[in-house]
């Protein structure tokens, strides 16, 4: 039984199709990159595996279930857009999670947090963009998760930001888990990458092991996304 699995998957908006007919299996225990250009259907792929959307046809299974309340246990979101409550402090959040997610490790959080120096009573509206977004980011790498769905978890933040944010996907998600990274930013990201999943106008265009690509191609993931994507 496969991780995640999209059957004859699409969504349309004002009968505009936004997914046309996504077919599509992830593993347990890989990194997998959903690249495509901003608006080219990522963030709605998302959102219908984590349950927030519904198909216009086709379905998801997660562990051979459709979302709902046992996927939500298994499924560890990051969202492109915080929806934390800024006035909170980092105390207050780390006891949020606690309560809402019977598979939060608060003390792999804490410990997290103490090694970039911040004050548990600090609020989130007191740091800059970049602190807030490690802060989101290592309360979802805390859970001890099946399946970590970041959104650009890269975007708008400085180089030094998204090395850190590399380092703690790769250091922090649980064993035998997988995990999928949509982002547009693939240079930054291809080396921690086993497989890709090119999306464009809704549409699965492309899917691989990262290195049998390269080698194919004889490029980087990047190269090759800017082939397909003329950018």
């Amino acid at each position: 039984m496969e991780l995640l699995e999209c059957k004859v998957l699409s969504k349309e908006f004002d009968n505009k199709p936004i997914l046309k007919n996504i077919n599509l299996k992830i593993p347990t225990g890989k990194i997998i990159g959903l690249l495509g250009k901003n608006g080219t259907g990522k963030s709605t792929l998302i959102k219908l595996i984590n349950d927030l959307l519904t198909p216009t046809s086709g379905e998801v299974l997660i562990n051979g279930e459709k979302p709902g309340v046992n996927s939500k246990k298994i499924i560890a979101y990051l969202p492109e857009r915080t929806y934390l409550d800024k006035n909170m402090t980092i105390r207050q959040v780390i006891k949020y999670f606690e309560e809402f997610y019977d598979n939060f490790n608060s003390k792999k959080a804490i410990k997290l947090l103490k090694d970039l120096d911040l004050e548990i009573d600090k609020k989130l509206t007191k740091m800059s963009k970049g602190m807030q977004e490690k802060v989101q980011l290592i309360l979802v790498m805390s859970r001890e998760a099946e399946l970590y769905i970041l959104d650009e978890p890269l975007g708008g933040v400085d180089p030094a930001t998204r090395e850190y944010i590399l380092n703690t996907i790769l250091s922090n998600f649980n064993d035998g888990a997988s995990v999928i990274i949509s982002t547009h930013l693939i240079a930054d990201i291809e080396r921690i990458l086993d497989e890709v999943i090119f999306i464009d106008n809704g549409e699965i265009i492309l899917t691989s092991s990262a290195d049998e690509l390269r080698n194919k191609e004889s490029a980087s993931i990047d190269e090759i996304f800017r082939r397909y994507f003329k950018c």
